[in-house]
């Protein structure tokens, strides 16, 4: 998301880099010898490996990285632990120019029902104009409860328990 110029929505703290890939992709040695930041390495199934990913030219190089809605996605699966559900409500909330076709295919190829639910229910809390165009019911949103967060409130449409100062 800082590439793409929503840094003022992350908390200045927070610096580490973090990478996604599909579970089978090894980091470059190049990158592990030359990398003198902190980073996370997460390998998942959440999405596709190639899905949404857009060219960022560095000045020097190019490099793929994920579109916006994506982006969102990766933050909304590493919430709440290692990502503060405020941060990315706020982010959502500024995502005003999604389009909703790539929405709906990463939606529909993302394989975390939390992340389905919790962006579908932000986008829906912001009032997005996108939201509209998207067909829920050609996403898997699986059943039962989802606890977010602990002794939080259940929001009944998307079985998320989410805090109260989301709710």
């Amino acid at each position: 998301m800082y590439l793409q110029g929503y840094a003022h929505y992350i908390a200045m703290e927070n610096q580490a880099l973090t990478l996604f890939s599909p579970q089978a992709v090894k980091l470059p040695v190049w990158f592990t010898k030359h990398w003198s930041g902190e980073f996370t390495f997460r390998r998942t199934a959440m999405l596709p490996g190639s899905e949404a990913l857009t060219g960022y030219d560095t000045g020097n190089f190019e490099i793929r990285i994920s579109s916006v809605s994506r982006a969102m996605m990766e933050c909304l699966e590493m919430a709440p632990g290692r990502f503060d559900l405020e941060e990315a409500w706020l982010i959502m909330e500024g995502l005003t120019a999604l389009p909703p076709q790539q929405v709906q295919h990463l939606l529909e190829q993302c394989g975390s029902i939390k992340t389905k639910r919790l962006f579908l229910y932000f986008a829906e809390k912001a009032g997005h104009t996108w939201f509209k165009y998207l067909d829920i019911s050609r996403i898997k949103l699986g059943t039962g409860k989802r606890s977010i967060v602990k002794n939080g409130v259940l929001n009944p449409k998307y079985q998320i328990t989410l805090p109260e100062n989301l709710a």
